[in-house]
């Protein structure tokens, strides 16, 4: 069974950053789209920023310069630098995943919390 652990989250202040990871089992082959969505209280769930396996990204307007994602094929792990934190930032941050046959999988999620 594919699993998709996530790391990283944690309270930081505003201006702050944070770096997550998420990591895919390792039978976990073909992964074509890597990304992470956020969702915050009583908020529907976002999509903050994807990578495929060639490189491309593409990001929320509202993390555009602050964000970074990236991904280590060989580990088979996706990662989310996020700099010069904001309150409206704060989210339970979600990883997801996407195979080349249409397969879909969620982490579990974690926590960010930007607060002074």
């Amino acid at each position: 069974q594919v699993q998709l652990v996530e790391s990283g989250g944690g309270l930081v202040q505003p201006g702050g950053s944070l770096r997550l990871s998420c990591a895919a089992s390792a039978s976990y082959s073909g992964i074509r789209v890597m990304a992470w969505y956020r969702q915050a209280p009583g908020k529907q769930r976002e999509l903050v920023a994807t990578i495929t396996n060639g490189g491309s990204t593409d990001y929320a307007d509202s993390v555009k310069g602050r964000f970074t994602i990236s991904r280590d094929n060989a580990k088979k792990t996706v990662y989310l630098q996020m700099n010069s934190l904001k309150p409206e930032d704060t989210a339970v941050y979600y990883c997801y995943t996407r195979s080349g046959l249409g397969n879909t999988y969620w982490g579990q999620g974690t926590q960010v919390t930007v607060s002074s």
